[in-house]
């Protein structure tokens, strides 16, 4: 995707459930979910082993059907397993999904775009957010 693709991305995205959201501080996807709360998003942290606990105010699902409604999935699985949560989004509707850093898979991501869904790999929102110089939190539309 181009600068200005992502840019209206994690402008228009309000919904975003993270698969793979962790409890330890010391996990990406704990950092990654606490800064995408920050700017103003509503996030769902998706973690069978946590479901029903909260995870910086939000609360945990179970599974990504759990999470809906959707607009962006951000992905922390390896790359083998990101395909089935890529299918998955499709099925229920995202608008997008995010694999993070390290987290590539091509067959997926054609799956993605052939059914309408945008979807980035091997980045991360919090670093794009900087890169871009986004404001501060997101604005309701």
């Amino acid at each position: 995707m181009t600068d200005a693709e992502i840019r209206d991305l994690l402008l228009r995205t309000r919904r975003i459930a993270v698969v793979g959201a962790s409890q330890n501080p010391a996990r990406d996807s704990n950092h990654v979910s606490a800064f995408l709360i920050s700017r103003g998003y509503a996030v769902t942290p998706v973690n069978p082993g946590l479901a029903g606990q909260s995870l910086h105010g939000a609360p945990v699902a179970a599974r990504l059907a759990d999470a809906t409604p959707l607009d962006m999935v951000d992905v922390f699985r390896r790359s083998e397993q990101a395909g089935a949560v890529v299918d998955e989004a499709i099925a229920l509707g995202a608008k997008s999904v995010w694999l993070q850093l390290g987290v590539i898979d091509e067959a997926a991501a054609s799956r993605a775009r052939a059914a309408g869904v945008a979807i980035v790999m091997d980045r991360c929102p919090a670093i794009e957010w900087s890169r871009l110089s986004l404001p501060e939190r997101i604005t309701s539309s």
